[in-house]
């Protein structure tokens, strides 16, 4: 039986919210993005919500990018997650990472927005595998992006217009310093998540796109992309010092981890169809170090 399946009243202990909050914690420490690092820079009582967040999060995006199931299964599964989330303000969730999300909705009164536009950013990507403008990708960022930081600050009650515009710029330019970094992974499963008219300001076709090897013009094109998601990650670093002193840690660990992806890119001169470019784990490290220095004299 799968964890899904667990219904209210069972007697499986995975239904538990001690045994929810373990395997919140045991998908948050399993997945190769920056939570494992960031992690060490939230105070500890925070690590709990962050971790549930943390789960919901990657559980519907993975419930949108099954690989083996149909669109249809995978739109079914998402209409499923949304009606168990709805229960998180008014009732009694069956899945175990929506038990322990809604002790963190109740305690810290989060608002149900975010959270259902991140499951309707997983309903688009079953309609839409590639972005006409940039500002049609923006639009996308702003529900499987952006809800994330939104979840976080009204988290540590800091969530005002100005600081979720400023997080905005940072999740924003955190997913596309994602996506360029994984322009190939995601080529391989159908999806482009570059602009056709960028693609087209710089004479790059989808043959290009294709190629083992980065032309000159694609390289062109993800400098071009680098340099605009660089200056949306910086325009939001002013988050970090009006956000509480118990996070601006991890929120400049998490700024200082979107720059270092860029800057990988960049030391690949731009080719990131030959071989992803990755930040090693000695590399996070030092990102965490200094990003704990940078807070020790008032800097992010």
């Amino acid at each position: 039986m799968s964890l899904a399946t667990f219904v209210q009243g069972s007697s499986n202990p995975a239904a538990d919210p001690t045994a929810a909050d373990a395997a919140c914690r045991a998908l948050a420490g399993s997945h190769y993005e920056n939570f494992d690092v960031v992690g060490i820079l939230v105070p500890k009582d925070l690590r709990a919500h962050l971790a549930r967040l943390y789960a919901f999060c990657r559980h519907t995006d993975d419930l949108g990018d099954e690989g083996g199931a149909s669109v249809e299964e995978r739109l079914d599964a998402l209409t499923a997650w949304s009606e168990d989330l709805e229960r998180c303000w008014g009732g009694q969730p069956e899945h175990p990472y929506l038990v322990a999300l809604a002790h963190s909705v109740r305690e810290l009164e989060l608002p149900r927005e975010p959270f259902f536009r991140l499951v309707e950013a997983n309903r688009m990507d079953q309609r839409k595998t590639s972005y006409d403008t940039f500002a049609d990708l923006r639009y996308y960022c702003r529900h499987s992006a952006d809800p994330v930081g939104e979840m976080v600050l009204h988290s540590v009650g800091a969530a005002t217009p100005e600081t979720i515009a400023l997080s905005d710029s940072i999740c924003t330019g955190l997913q596309l310093a994602n996506f360029w970094q994984d322009v190939r992974v995601d080529r391989d499963k159908g999806r482009r998540y570059i602009p056709q008219e960028d693609l087209a300001r710089f004479g790059v076709s989808e043959s290009d796109l294709a190629s083992p090897i980065a032309s000159d013009a694609f390289r062109r094109l993800v400098e071009f992309e680098v340099e605009r998601a660089r200056q949306l990650l910086l325009a939001g670093t002013p988050l970090v010092k009006l956000a509480p002193g118990g996070v601006r840690p991890a929120l400049g660990g998490f700024v200082r981890g979107g720059l270092a992806i860029l800057d990988r890119i960049e030391k690949q001169r731009y080719d990131v169809l030959a071989r992803r470019p990755e930040v090693s784990r000695l590399a996070k490290v030092g990102i965490a170090v200094r990003t704990l220095a940078a807070q020790a004299i008032g800097g992010w």
